[in-house]
């Protein structure tokens, strides 16, 4: 069983943001963080749990996903991205991201649990904390989906 926390954050919507990432695997934990120039909230929320999955090796791991992010946990929760899916995603937002998220789910056994951001959970709160000190960062990656959309 892996377990990965997420959070995401950015300064103004769009803004400065940057994701945090925590994988704990047995004894084993691994922290992942990256901020951008210009992004929003959503996008570094869903990005947190892209670089989680991205850093399993394998396939079929059964993995749980702690996130705060309603916009994430309930689209994959409540099927709305196999809908986004099928319609090609028109008029939906994020396209690139979700693109890349399907088949990284696809790969493994994935649940999700919602959990209430900046609400004392130690792990949720310390990937807040990545996420922001990346979005302050000097090294701001340019996130190429979000400006090309705009």
């Amino acid at each position: 069983m892996i377990t990965i926390y997420t959070d995401g954050a950015s300064r103004g919507n769009p803004g400065p943001g940057g994701f945090g990432t925590i994988l704990l695997y047995k004894q084993h934990r691994k922290e992942l963080s990256q901020g951008f120039r210009k992004t929003t909230n959503n996008r570094m929320e869903l990005l947190a749990v892209i670089k989680g999955l991205e850093a399993l090796k394998g396939t079929g791991h059964q993995v749980t996903v702690y996130s705060d992010s309603k916009y994430v946990v309930d689209a994959v929760k409540k099927g709305w991205i196999w809908n986004w899916q099928k319609k090609n995603f028109k008029a939906k937002k994020n396209r690139d991201l979700w693109e890349r998220f399907i088949p990284l789910y696809q790969k493994h056994r994935v649940d999700f649990v919602w959990v209430k951001g900046h609400d004392g959970n130690p792990l949720n709160e310390r990937c807040d904390e990545l996420a922001v000190e990346a979005a302050l960062g000097h090294k701001l990656l340019i996130d190429q989906g979000f400006e090309s959309e705009e």
